[in-house]
C-alpha cells in the first residue's frame, strides 16, 4: 500500500477534500477531511509513512478541519475544528492547521477512548518490552521520546500510553511527537535523520514542530508491548544522568496523577495502576544530556531483560524484584 509521502500533496489534498483519509494510528482510526492545502502538505511530512487510505469501513473519530473567515475581519483567515457537527474550540489562525488538528484530535482521544487507561506518557519498546515514561509537561518527556525513537527504540506514543486493562499491554497510539521551543533545535542536532515538519511560531504553546514517526514504528503500529520499566523523566540543567529507584507507592501515585481518564475508568483504572506499580519496577531518570540518558536506559533494558522474560501472564506472572 502506498504512503502519504508516496502519493504527494496533490492526491492527498484531493482525497481529504472529498471523502477524506482514514489515518490508522494503531489503537484507533481517525477519519479526517479538510479543504486546507497547508494541512495536506503537513500531513505528507509528519504522517509520511502512514498508508494512504481514501476509504475505510470504520473510524473512531470523524474530524473536519476547514477554512473559516470571520465576517468582521475577513482579511484574517482561520481554520476551525469540527467533530460530529460540533465546534469544541475557537478557530485557529489559518497558518496553523496542523497544531489545531493534533491538539483537537488529542482532546477527543482523551475524552472518548475509555476502554484503555490513557497515561500522559512517552512509550517506546525494544522487541515486545515497553518503556513507559509518564511525566508532567516540562519534564523533557517529548524530547527524550523523540531521541529514543531515533536511537534503536520503537516508538509507540509520545502523548498517550494506552494500557489494555485486561492484559496490561501498551498499545501503540502513534501520532507525531511534538517538540516545543529549544527542543526543536536539540532534536535537529541530535538526530539529523529525523523528519521534522515546519515550525509553527508563537502558538499557544510557544514554537512547536512535529516529528514524523519512523517507518518501522508505523509498520508495527498494531503490535503491543508489555511494560518492563516505568521511568519518570526529569530534565535538569547540568545534571549527570542517573537512575534512582522509585518505590511502588510513588510509582502508583505518578501513574494515577498522569492518567487522563483515571477517574472515568474508576475501579478498573485503580486496579491497572496498582498492578503496574506493584509488578513493574520504576525509576526516576534525572538528566541533561540526551546521549547519557539514552545510555542509562539502554543499560536498564539490558539488565532487566531476564525479569521481562519472566513476565508472561496478565501484567506479568511474577512481581518486580525487591529494591
Amino acid at each position: 500500500m502506498s504512503t502519504l509521502a508516496d502519493r504527494g500533496e496533490g492526491p492527498v489534498l484531493s482525497a481529504l477534500a472529498g471523502n477524506g483519509l482514514w489515518l490508522d494510528v494503531g489503537t484507533l482510526v481517525i477519519h479526517l477531511r479538510t479543504d486546507v492545502p497547508l494541512l495536506a502538505s503537513a500531513l505528507c511530512d509528519v504522517y509520511r509513512h502512514f498508508p494512504f487510505q481514501p476509504q475505510g469501513d470504520w473510524a473512531d473519530l470523524h474530524v473536519n478541519v476547514r477554512s473559516h473567515r470571520r465576517l468582521l475581519m475577513p482579511w484574517r483567515p482561520q481554520v476551525e475544528f469540527i467533530c460530529d457537527g460540533s465546534r469544541p474550540f475557537e478557530p485557529f489562525p489559518a497558518d496553523t492547521p496542523l497544531p489545531m488538528f493534533e491538539w483537537g484530535a488529542n482532546w477527543l482521544i482523551g475524552m472518548r477512548l475509555h476502554h484503555r487507561l490513557l497515561l500522559h506518557a512517552g512509550v517506546l519498546a525494544r522487541g515486545d518490552r515497553a518503556l513507559v515514561m509518564p511525566a508532567v509537561p516540562g519534564a523533557g518527556k517529548s524530547t527524550l521520546t523523540a531521541a529514543l525513537a531515533h536511537s534503536g527504540w520503537r516508538l509507540l506514543s509520545d502523548e498517550f500510553g494506552a494500557i489494555d486493562m485486561q492484559t496490561g499491554e501498551v498499545w501503540p497510539l502513534l501520532k507525531p511527537p511534538v517538540l516545543k521551543n529549544q527542543s526543536i533545535g536539540v532534536i535537529r542536532d541530535f538526530a539529523p535523520s529525523a523528519v521534522l515538519g515546519r515550525v509553527y511560531p508563537a502558538t499557544r504553546k510557544g514554537d512547536v514542530a512535529h516529528v514524523a514517526p519512523p517507518a518501522d514504528a508505523v509498520a508495527a503500529r498494531h503490535r503491543p508491548a508489555r511494560p518492563f520499566a516505568i521511568v519518570l523523566p526529569h530534565w535538569q540543567r547540568g545534571a549527570q544522568a542517573r537512575l534512582e529507584p522509585v518505590t511502588p507507592a510513588l510509582a502508583c501515585s505518578a501513574l494515577a496523577y498522569n492518567a487522563f481518564n483515571y477517574r472515568v475508568c474508576g475501579l478498573d483504572g485503580f486496579r491497572v495502576v496498582a498492578r503496574l506499580s506493584r509488578e513493574v519496577p520504576a525509576w526516576q531518570l534525572t538528566y541533561s544530556d540526551l546521549p547519557d540518558a539514552i545510555q542509562c536506559l539502554d543499560a536498564l533494558f539490558a539488565r532487566t531483560a531476564g525479569v521481562a522474560d519472566g513476565a508472561v501472564g496478565a501484567f506479568g506472572s511474577q512481581p518486580a524484584p525487591a529494591r
